[in-house]
This record gives structure tokens, sequence and C-alpha cells, in this order.
């Protein structure tokens, strides 16, 4: 059975209506539909906030606390598993993946970036990062690791496998291409010249006047509403709330901006998780991640020569299709550089790890049990 028919199937059934009153509903009536994609969604075990499964916790590494959720393995342990969120995302985003993970044995450290915040722009680079992941595997006594990266996560794991080749056995990444390490410095403007313009968003991001940061300051209300449009979330008017091109439309989230929509893709228990964190932290810490392009290039020049040139680990890759940004030119020659590659797709836009996590872990699962578990190089 398809999962595309065993989701309309799950909708039949809790509404009580035909699947093709259904289809008829999806196009007239959003609210509803997306109540009903909750609902499915919410059928696979997931890890809330206060999950007694998952312990706090965090280790100092170069002189920085790192903060984690401590998830261990159900049964034997047979591995361990770090998970790097992205932006904006917090240890939540791998709620739906965790209790997958555990189920088949891995221990599941989840890196929080909100946490520990430090005004440091060189402590959001790639190879800070990779230390930090290997001096937190040092402390917990382990000389091998898989790891696995979602948005920034996803370009952060291929770095960590580059950097430290002998500690991580196997990676995967989800939406997040390889991207390779270049001889000479790009700029965010040189690469949307260069035929990446839906990358022109970055440069709002991490304005050097850090204007998203100021727009929404500490103001809940903000913090609720960017969330909700960053989210999929709808504005009254039926306009976008971002582009790739342009970014966030800022005027939103102004005092007289107009409303966004809930978003689908998060309870609202999950949501006023995620907007209390962002009170706490502020947005400079995650903005930073598209300041430190620079700082990036010059510590890859450091690379081994044995390493700059791809990813030895076998690794799985998952594209969203219905992604808008990580889109699929730029996965051109990733199967070149990464000999032991399994590629996948799931039908998602960017929050694939919330959007379709029935089919995200289905793919995960099965490449750990073939793949980390089972001895092959790929599938």
């Amino acid at each position: 059975m398809s999962k595309l028919y065993e989701f309309w199937s799950f909708l039949a059934e809790v509404s009580g209506l035909h699947v093709r009153t259904l289809a008829t509903l999806a196009t007239l009536h959003r609210p509803y539909i997306n109540s009903l994609f909750v609902s499915y969604n919410m059928a696979v075990d997931k890890i809330s906030p206060t999950d007694p499964r998952v312990k706090k916790d965090f280790k100092e590494v170069n002189g920085r606390k790192w903060y984690y959720w401590d998830a261990a393995a159900q049964g034997q342990e047979k591995g361990i598993v770090f998970l790097i969120h992205g932006y904006p995302d917090i240890s939540l985003g791998w709620r739906y993946q965790i209790p997958m993970l555990t189920e088949l044995g891995l221990r599941c450290i989840a890196l929080d970036y909100l946490q520990g915040y430090s005004p440091e722009l060189k402590d959001y680079t790639f190879k800070t990062h990779a230390d930090a992941v290997a001096g937190i595997a040092s402390q917990l006594n382990y000389s091998h690791i898989i790891v696995g990266g979602h948005d920034w996560g996803g370009a952060v794991v291929w770095r960590i496998a580059q950097w430290h080749p002998s500690l991580v056995t196997h990676l995967f990444s989800v939406c997040t291409p390889y991207f390779k390490v270049h001889d000479q410095y790009l700029s965010n403007e040189a690469i949307v010249r260069g035929g990446v313009p839906q990358f022109g968003y970055q440069s709002q991001f991490g304005s050097e006047d850090h204007v998203l940061e100021k727009t929404v300051g500490g103001d809940e209300g903000k913090i609720r509403k960017w969330l909700r449009g960053m989210y999929g979330g709808k504005p009254a008017s039926g306009r976008s709330f971002m582009t790739p091109e342009e970014g966030v439309r800022l005027e939103m989230l102004g005092q007289e901006g107009e409303e966004v929509g809930m978003t689908p893709l998060l309870s609202e228990e999950e949501l006023d998780y995620y907007v209390a964190q962002y009170a706490k932290s502020g947005l400079e810490g995650p903005c930073n991640w598209y300041r430190t392009r620079r700082l990036n290039f010059e510590d890859e020049k450091s690379l081994p020569a044995s390493q700059r040139n791809g990813i030895k680990q076998p690794t799985l890759f998952i594209r969203a299709t219905k992604e808008n940004i990580l889109t699929e030119d730029l996965t051109r020659g990733m199967d070149k550089a990464i000999p032991l590659l399994t590629s996948e797709t799931v039908p998602a836009s960017h929050w694939a790890l919330w959007h379709t996590p029935v089919e995200t872990n289905e793919i995960i699962k099965r490449w750990v049990q073939g793949v980390v578990l089972g001895g092959k190089s790929k599938l």
C-alpha cells in the first residue's frame, strides 16, 4: 500500500468522508485539511517537549557548553547517532525520528544550538561544530559515531565526516546536498549571480545590520508569527511570507502586519515550546549560520588533501521533491563525490522531518538496518 493512499485512507477514516469529498475540501478548506494532516502525523510516535524518554544534558568542549537531548537506545545498544538540527529549529525538530532510531538500538544525541548562545561568530563554523561533536563523543566514551543532519545541520554533517573521518562511520542528510570544498572564496552574492538565485534570502538572514533579528527582537508575538510563516503558515492576504530570492516580508512582522495562519507542521504545544526557546535566546545565534561563509572557507584551507574531494563513508541523502531552495539541480555530481551514496526522495517541503515523517522514517530505518547494521555499503 502506498503511503499516499494510506494517508488519504486515514483522512477518510477519521473524518467519515469519502476520499473524493476530501479532495474537494483540500482545495476549498485548507485549515480543515491541515487539522487532519496534523492528526495523521500525530499517529507517528514522537517526542514531546517534556518527554521522559529524553534527558537534557550538556558537555563543555573548547570552553563552551554544548547542550543536547539524550535518548537511550531501547534494548541492547548498537551504536550512537548525533542529530544536528538546522534553522530555525531546535532539538525538538527530531521528535519524529528519535523514537524510531532508539527502537533500532541507537542512542540519540540531538544537539541544541539555541542553548549556550555565544556572541562569537567563530562558534558557528562547521569546524567548530565538528570539533564539538568529536569532543562530546570522546567525553561519552564513543570512538565511532553516526551523524545525521537537516538544513544547516545537513551541511554540518558533511564536514564532520571530513574533519573527523576516523570517528564518523556513517552519515545521513535530509534536504541538504553535499557542497564541495572550494579553492576560491565565493560570497553569497557571487553564488546568487552564478546561477543560484534562490539563495538570495541568505543575504537578508545574514545581513551585517542584523535586520531580521532587529525586526523580530524578543517579542513573543512576533516570534510566533515568524515561526508560523517559516513553517508554512499562510498570511491572511494570500501573499507568500517569504521568497527564496528576497527573504521574509518584514512588513508582515510589524505591529500593523497581517495575521499569519497556524502552521500545519506543529501542534500548539510544540509551537509554544519553540516560541519560548527563541524568546530566551533571540535570533542572532541562529542567523549567524549565514555569516560564516568566509570563516568556513578559511578553516577548510586546512582540511587534509585526502578529505577535500568528497565523502568516503556510507551515506544516505534524502531529497524533498517540493523543496524550493535546496533544489534537485544542486545535487548534481553527488554520486561522484560520494561513492557509497544511497539517494532517496520524499514528497515533502523543506521540513521533511515533520511533513512526511512516515516516509522519511521508513527510508532512514531501511538504510540503518541494511547499511549501518547490515553491513551493506549502500542500498
